[in-house]
């Protein structure tokens, strides 16, 4: 267990962010939470409240031989608009915002050249905005959010559809 290692990302609503993570192989956890912030031990109201600098965000827990960090950061690029600096699709403030968040030197370089070779890509018009920030104290979101997508997978589909998640990542980046 000593191979595994932590990704921390920021993508807006993070019911949307953990199926896409969880489905790869040497994924060992995808957690729902919160980071970035100044509050300790915030709960999802007072993170929406705008009040705690928390992001919403998931944690995975992988192993790097199996699939290595490059990978993340790719599909992580693959779910958001990085384009966007107020929130992700209809969700509209700071903890929506997205964010990678690395733990280590090496995880910095690789999120860094992947976020230049975005930029220089020619796929989107805009700047890349999405920051990359040293990794923060991450809290648990409560237990309802957790694994969202299988729990109430209508809802969680309803939701990714009609936020307009899925349309731009079809119009982006394909199927």
């Amino acid at each position: 267990m000593n191979h595994l290692q932590r990704a921390t990302f920021a993508g807006g609503c993070f019911w949307c962010m953990v199926k896409p993570f969880a489905e790869q192989p040497g994924i060992e956890s995808v957690l729902s939470g919160y980071t970035g912030g100044h509050t300790e031990n915030p709960t999802y109201k007072e993170v929406c409240s705008e009040t705690t600098g928390h992001y919403e965000a998931v944690q995975i827990t992988y192993d790097p031989n199996v699939y290595p960090y490059e990978q993340l950061v790719e599909l992580f690029w693959q779910q958001i608009d990085p384009t966007d600096a107020g929130g992700q699709f209809f969700d509209r403030g700071g903890s929506y915002q997205t964010a990678i968040f690395y733990h280590t030197e090496q995880q910095k370089q690789i999120a860094e050249a992947s976020k230049e070779k975005l930029q220089n890509s020619g796929r989107f018009k805009q700047p890349i905005v999405t920051p990359i920030l040293p990794a923060k104290p991450f809290y648990l979101a409560e237990e309802y959010h957790q694994d969202y997508y299988k729990k109430n997978p209508a809802h969680y589909n309803r939701y990714r559809i009609g936020s307009g998640r899925q349309t731009f990542i079809e119009q982006n980046w394909g199927q």
